[in-house]
């Protein structure tokens, strides 16, 4: 049997266990994993595409010629019209970043994750995009032991994030991720058993 290369998407809500399903796909089938978030921060360090561009919009950010990403976040936040120049330098310089590094790939199976994924734009170069769910309460439960988050802090992210409702009308596949891993390692084998051929 031998793998059709696909270009996958992977997202889901804060707490779903999306790392995970990345760490399965990247052990077991060797796949290629491109976290946008990640792109997003080297494209902003020195030497990167947006860090001159950064500097220029925000001078006051900048402590010894670094981004200093707490003062940057508090500009940004308090101002949304500064949030929006922040996002139209960084997203189409983060989406061609990933373009490239999708299109140089050799493995079988790339993979894209973001939890902003058709926010973003990034759907439009996958094949396909999986959704990765998680009940709210273990959701919760989750945060509250890798993180330390309280309730109302958790259900503040979870709610600003996409829907159940619109991700299950935009995704291709689904994975259920609320119970025991080994459950939802036996889903990802099935829909990865569709790429094989003879």
């Amino acid at each position: 049997m031998k793998l059709t290369k696909r270009i996958i998407g992977i997202t889901g809500g804060v707490g779903c266990g999306k790392s995970e399903v990345l760490n399965y796909l990247k052990d077991t089938y060797n796949a290629h994993i491109i976290l946008s978030d990640q792109v997003a921060k080297n494209i902003s360090k020195p030497g990167g595409e947006a860090y001159s561009k950064i500097c220029k919009a925000f001078p006051d950010a900048i402590i010894d010629y670094e981004i200093n990403n707490q003062i940057l976040s508090d500009i940004v936040f308090r101002d949304k019209e500064k949030l929006k120049e922040l996002n139209e330098i960084v997203h189409p310089l983060t989406l061609d970043t990933i373009k490239k590094e999708i299109d140089s790939s050799n493995a079988d199976i790339v993979v894209v994750e973001s939890a902003i994924f058709f926010e973003s734009g990034l759907d439009k170069f996958v094949d396909e995009v999986w959704w990765v769910f998680c009940d709210l309460e273990t959701r919760i439960q989750r945060l509250n032991v890798s993180r330390g988050y309280s309730r109302e802090k958790s259900l503040g992210i979870i709610n600003n994030q996409m829907s159940d409702e619109e991700l299950n009308l935009k995704t291709d596949e689904y994975i259920d991720n609320s119970k025991n891993f080994e459950k939802t390692k036996e889903q990802i084998d099935f829909i990865i058993s569709d790429y094989c051929t003879e």
